[in-house]
C-alpha cells in the first residue's frame, strides 16, 4: 500500500506542475488578449491590472514553492510568471537561471532567461541564450528574438550593420515559416523588412513586404491589431512614404492603446504641426513680400538648368538627353519624364523630428508649390532666393483629414538631394545620408 502511495507522487507532481504552467499560460493569454475583453477606453488600465494578475499567479505558485523549489519546470514558471512584466526582475532571472542549470533542454528557459537579459540592456547575454535554445531545438520564439536583438546590437561600421539587418530576416522568416498562423512572428517579419528597407537603399519593395507582412499579422492574430507597436512602427513608415493619413491615424491607434507611453501622441502632434506649417508657407509663398518676390524671379532663367540643358544629361531614371524646363501648374500627377521643374526657394523648413528637408518653391508665374527632399546630411540645405532645378519631378497632391483638421496642398518629392540641381550645379555626395528612422524595437 505504502508503495502504491508513493508511485503516485510523481504522477501528482508531474500534475501539479501541468496546472502551474497552465496558470502562467493564462497569465500571459490575459496580457496579450487584454482588448479581447476590454475596451479600448480601459488601456490605461491595462499595465496596472496585469501586474494584479501576475501578483495574483504568483502566490498560487509560491503556495507550492517549498514542494518544488529545486524542480526545474517550476523554477521556469515562477521566471515566466515575473517576466510578464516589462521591466528586468532579478528573481526571474535567479529562477530562470537555475531552470536551465538543472534541465539545459529546457527552451522555454533559455528563452525566457535572453528576455530578461534582455530587460536588463545585455543583448549578449540575450543572444547567447537564444542561441542556446536553438541547440535544443529549433523554434520560432528563439528565432524571432533573434531577429530582434540582431537588429540591436552594436555593429561594428556600416557593412556589418548591414549584414545584421539581413541575418534578422533570414531569422523572422524562418520564424513565420514554422508557424504560418503567429502573428507576433510576421509582425517581427515586418519590422525586420523596415530595418532592411532603411538600411539598404529604399527598396519600394521591402517597403511594401513590410506592410504584407503587418498586414498578415492583424489577419492571423486578433491580438496583434492590439499592438502599440505594430500601428507606431507602421505609422513611421507610412510618413516616410508621405501616407500622412494612415501615418496619423496609426499614431492616434498606437496611443490610445498604450496611453503611458510618449511617442506615438509626439509624432502625431509634430506630424500635425508640420502639415500646418507647411500649408501656411505654400499660401503665403513662404511672407516673401511682393516687390522681393519679383525681384527674386526676374533673374530666374534656364541657365539654372545647369547640367539639365546638356543632350548628355542623365536623368535619375536613366533616360539620356535634355530636359525642358515646364512650369509647375503644367506638372501632372505622379512622374514627369523628360521635363524639369524650375523655381526660386521662398521658404524652408526645420521641423522638429523631420523626416525630409522641406522647402518651398515659386516659378515664373508665382505658382508655389512644396519639395520634400529625403536622406539629407544635417550639412544640406537650401537658401531664400536660390534657384532649384527638380529632374522629372514626382509629383502628388495631398488631401488630409485628421481629427479637426484638414489640409491640402501639392508636393514635389526628392529622393536625395543628388537629385537636385541649385544655382546652375550638381549637389556633392557629402550632401546624402541614408535617413535613419527610429522605430521601437524593445518589446515587438
Amino acid at each position: 500500500m505504502a508503495e502504491d502511495e508513493k508511485s503516485s507522487e510523481p504522477v501528482k507532481d508531474k500534475n501539479d506542475l501541468h496546472i502551474m504552467k497552465e496558470l502562467v499560460d493564462e497569465l500571459y493569454n490575459y496580457r496579450d488578449c487584454y482588448f479581447e475583453t476590454h475596451s479600448v477606453d480601459d488601456a490605461g488600465r491595462k499595465q496596472r491590472d496585469v501586474a494584479q494578475e501576475m501578483e495574483r499567479t504568483l502566490k498560487e505558485l509560491e503556495e507550492k514553492e517549498e514542494c518544488f523549489k529545486h524542480k526545474a519546470e517550476f523554477l521556469l514558471q515562477k521566471g515566466r510568471c515575473l517576466n510578464v512584466a516589462p521591466d528586468f526582475s532579478a528573481v526571474a532571472e535567479e529562477c530562470l537561471s537555475r531552470a536551465v542549470k538543472l534541465e539545459p533542454g529546457l527552451v522555454d528557459g533559455w528563452n525566457t532567461l535572453g528576455e530578461q537579459y534582455w530587460k536588463k540592456g545585455d543583448l549578449t547575454g540575450a543572444k547567447n541564450c537564444f542561441t542556446g535554445a536553438m541547440q535544443q531545438s529549433k523554434n520560432k520564439v528563439s528565432l524571432r528574438n533573434l531577429s530582434m536583438v540582431l537588429r540591436q546590437l552594436p555593429a561594428a561600421d556600416s557593412d556589418a550593420h548591414s549584414k545584421q539587418v539581413l541575418e534578422s530576416v533570414d531569422m523572422a522568416r524562418q520564424a513565420v515559416q514554422l508557424d504560418v498562423t503567429d502573428g507576433t512572428s510576421w509582425y517581427i517579419l515586418g519590422n525586420a523588412y523596415v530595418s532592411l528597407f532603411f538600411t539598404c537603399g529604399q527598396n519600394p519593395q521591402l517597403s511594401q513586404q513590410a506592410l504584407s507582412a503587418y498586414a498578415q499579422s492583424e489577419k492571423v492574430d486578433r491580438a496583434a491589431s492590439c499592438y502599440p507597436e505594430l500601428h507606431f512602427n507602421r505609422a513611421t513608415l507610412f510618413q516616410y512614404e508621405e501616407m500622412f493619413v494612415s501615418a496619423l491615424g496609426g499614431y492616434s491607434r498606437a496611443a490610445a492603446l498604450d496611453p503611458g507611453w510618449e511617442e506615438p501622441p509626439e509624432r502625431e502632434r509634430q506630424l500635425l504641426e508640420y502639415l500646418g506649417k507647411v500649408t501656411e508657407l505654400l499660401q503665403n509663398k513662404g511672407k516673401v513680400k511682393a516687390r522681393r518676390l519679383r525681384t527674386m524671379l526676374s533673374n530666374l532663367n534656364t541657365s539654372a538648368l545647369g547640367p539639365c540643358s546638356s543632350p548628355q544629361f542623365r536623368s535619375p531614371t536613366g533616360r539620356v538627353g535634355s530636359l525642358e524646363p515646364r512650369t509647375l501648374s503644367s506638372l501632372t500627377h505622379g512622374h514627369n519624364a523628360g521635363v524639369a521643374a524650375l523655381g526660386k526657394v521662398v521658404f524652408s523648413l526645420a521641423s522638429e523630428g523631420r523626416m525630409a528637408f522641406t522647402f518651398g518653391m515659386v516659378d515664373s508665374e508665382e505658382t508655389c508649390i512644396v519639395v520634400m527632399v529625403y536622406n539629407t546630411a544635417d550639412s544640406w540645405g537650401v537658401l531664400i532666393g536660390d534657384s532649384v532645378v527638380i529632374p522629372e519631378p514626382q509629383v502628388k497632391r495631398h488631401s488630409i483629414t485628421h481629427k479637426d483638421k484638414t489640409f491640402d496642398f501639392k508636393s514635389i518629392r526628392v529622393d536625395s538631394p543628388l537629385l537636385t540641381i541649385v544655382n546652375g550645379k550638381k549637389q556633392n555626395i557629402q550632401s546624402q545620408i541614408a535617413a535613419s528612422v527610429s522605430y521601437k524595437p524593445q518589446s515587438e
